[in-house]
C-alpha cells in the first residue's frame, strides 16, 4: 500500500509541475508591474522520514532522522521528504535547496520544549539585528523549497511565551503560577523562567542587555524564536499545512523572493504575546492566497526592518498580492508596520474577510523609523465585530495593541512639529475601496505627524457601522467618494 500511495503522490507532483501555472491569475491586471510567480520545481524522488529511524509516537527525538533525510535527498539533487501519520518530536529542522517537506494527513511535527536544543544564532528579530534561539524550522539562502501537505507543525509555544493575566481565565492563570521555575515578574505578568525574567528586565525592544556569552546563555529562554524562519530564500511554497503555537511570530519570510503562501491555516492562542501569524519582511514578489490566520497579535503583516538596522538593510517589501484570506482573532487583519524602515510598496489586497480582530486595516509607525509606504491598493474587504478601528493610520505607535491603548484611556498625540529627517516615516498614495464593516468601535483614525502628514489616501465605497465617527489629524489630500458611516 505504501508503494502505491507514494507512486501516486509522485505522479500528482509531476502533473502539477507540468500543468499551466495556477498562480498566474494573481499577477494579471494589477495596478503595478509584477512578474508571474510560480511554485518551486522539486525533483520527483522521495524518502520517508520513518526510513531514517524516526519515532512516530512522540516518545523520542527525531532531530537526527530529519537531518539525515534532508542530507540524503540533497546528495541526490533534492526531492520530497515525506512525513507519515504520527507525532514526530524533534529539535530544529533545517531545509536545504530543492527540498519539499511534505506532511501526510495525520502527521504532526512537534518541536520539543527544551531550550538546550536551540542554539543561539545571529539573526533579525522584530526588525533588529540581534541574537535569538535557532528557529524550530528554518532555511537560509535556499532555492526551490516547500512545506506542503495536510499535517500540523506545532512550535510548543507555551514553553516559551509570557502571559498576561487579563488575557486568560482564572483557572488558566492558576495553572501557570503552579508551574515549577516560572515567575510572576510583576502583578498579572507571568514568565516561564528566572532566565526569561532576567532577560526581559534589562531588555531594550526585546534585545537583552547581554555582553558576554555567559550573559547571553543565562537569558536564553527570553530569546524565543520565530517558528518558521526563511531567510534570503528564493522560490518558496507553503501550502496546505496548519502552522500553530509558535514561540513568537509564526511565519517569518525575511528577504525572500518569489514566495507563495496558499491554503494554510496559521493559528496561535489569542493570549500569545508577539504571536503574529505572518510577518512578510523585506520580501519581493509574494502571493498570500486562500489562507486563514487566527493569532494573538497581527494577522497578515508587512514589514521591512526597524529604525537604523532597517534603513541600513534598505530592502523594501514590494510586489505582494493578498487575496481570498480570512483573519479571525488578532490585533489587526491586514497590517503594515510598525517595522517599515526599508519601505513598503506595490501591495494589492482583495477579497478578504476579517472577523473579530482588534483592528481591520492597520497602518502603524513612529518617529525614528523612516521608510516610505506607498502604492497600496485595497479592494474588497468584509469585516465584522471589529473591537476598535475599522481603519487606522497611527504614526505614534508605542508597542501596544490599539485595544490596550484605548483601555488605558487613549493616547495623547505628539503634536509638536519635528524636523524632517531620514527617521521620518512617510505614508502616501494608498487606495482603499469597496469595504464593508459591520460593527466597529471606531470608524476610522488618521493620526499623522505634523511634519509629515498622511498624504494621498483615496476612500471609495466604504460602508461602516461604528460606535464612534472617523477622526482626521495631520492628513492631507484625503479624497472620499461614497463613504458611509452609520453610528450606533
Amino acid at each position: 500500500m505504501r508503494k502505491i500511495t507514494t507512486t501516486l503522490f509522485v505522479l500528482m507532483v509531476a502533473m502539477c509541475l507540468s500543468a499551466a501555472n495556477p498562480y498566474k491569475k494573481y499577477t494579471e491586471k494589477l495596478p503595478f508591474a509584477m512578474p508571474e510567480v510560480k511554485a518551486p520545481q522539486i525533483p520527483s524522488r522521495q524518502v520517508l522520514l520513518s526510513d531514517f529511524g524516526a519515532d512516530a509516537t512522540g516518545s523520542s527525538l527525531c532531530t537526527d532522522a530529519f537531518a539525515k533525510a534532508v542530507d540524503a535527498l540533497t546528495a541526490k539533487g533534492g526531492g520530497h521528504l515525506v512525513v507519515p501519520r504520527g507525532v514526530w518530536l524533534t529539535g530544529p529542522v533545517v531545509l536545504k535547496s530543492n527540498i519539499d517537506l511534505h506532511l501526510e494527513k495525520g502527521a504532526v511535527i512537534l518541536f520539543a520544549a527544551d531550550e538546550s536544543l536551540y542554539p543561539l544564532i545571529n539573526t533579525s528579530f522584530e526588525g533588529l539585528d540581534t541574537r535569538r534561539c535557532q528557529s524550530p524550522l528554518s532555511a537560509r539562502g535556499a532555492t526551490n523549497i516547500s512545506i506542503t501537505g495536510e499535517g500540523v507543525i506545532d512550535g510548543n509555544g507555551q514553553y516559551w511565551r509570557p502571559v498576561k493575566k487579563q488575557k486568560v481565565t482564572e483557572d488558566h492563570w492558576k495553572r501557570l503560577l503552579a508551574q515549577p521555575g516560572s515567575v510572576e515578574m510583576k502583578k498579572g505578568y507571568w514568565v516561564p523562567s528566572e532566565g526569561y525574567a532576567k532577560g526581559e528586565s534589562g531588555a531594550n525592544m526585546n534585545v537583552p542587555n547581554a555582553k558576554t556569552e555567559e550573559e547571553w546563555q543565562a537569558v536564553k529562554r527570553f530569546l524565543r524564536p520565530v517558528m518558521i524562519s526563511l531567510v534570503e530564500c528564493k522560490n518558496v511554497l507553503l501550502q496546505g499545512i496548519i502552522f500553530q503555537n509558535s514561540p513568537a511570530w509564526n511565519l517569518h519570510p525575511l528577504m525572500c523572493e518569489n514566495i507563495i503562501i496558499d491554503q494554510v491555516l496559521v493559528r496561535n492562542p489569542a493570549y500569545a504575546q508577539n504571536g503574529d501569524a505572518l510577518d512578510l519582511e523585506s520580501c519581493k514578489n509574494a502571493l498570500i492566497v486562500n489562507s486563514r490566520f487566527d493569532a494573538g497579535d497581527d494577522g497578515i503583516c508587512i514589514k521591512s526592518g526597524k529604525d537604523k538596522d532597517g534603513r541600513r538593510r534598505g530592502i523594501p517589501c514590494e510586489n505582494v498580492v493578498v487575496d481570498g484570506c480570512t483573519v479571525f482573532a488578532g490585533h489587526g487583519g491586514f497590517v503594515v508596520g510598525s517595522e517599515m524602515s526599508g519601505g513598503v510598496k506595490n501591495i494589492k489586497v482583495g477579497n478578504c474577510q476579517f472577523v473579530g480582530t482588534d483592528v481591520g486595516l492597520r497602518f502603524k509607525s513612529t518617529r525614528g523609523r523612516g521608510g516610505i509606504v506607498e502604492n497600496i491598493f485595497i479592494d474588497g474587504i468584509s469585516m465584522s465585530d471589529i473591537s476598535t478601528y475599522a481603519l487606522t493610520f497611527n504614526m505614534y505607535y508605542g508597542g501596544k495593541s490599539v485595544a490596550e491603548v484605548l483601555e488605558e484611556g487613549g493616547q495623547t498625540a505628539q503634536v509638536a512639529s519635528m524636523p524632517v529627517t531620514e527617521e521620518t516615516p512617510i505614508f502616501r498614495n494608498i487606495d482603499i475601496r469597496n469595504v464593508v464593516c459591520h460593527h466597529a468601535g471606531f470608524a476610522m483614525e488618521f493620526n499623522g505627524l505634523p511634519e509629515m502628514p498622511i498624504d494621498g489616501i483615496h476612500l471609495q465605497n466604504l460602508y461602516i457601522t461604528a460606535k464612534h465617527d472617523a477622526t482626521f489629524q495631520y492628513s492631507k489630500n484625503i479624497t472620499k467618494e461614497n463613504v458611509n458611516i452609520t453610528l450606533y
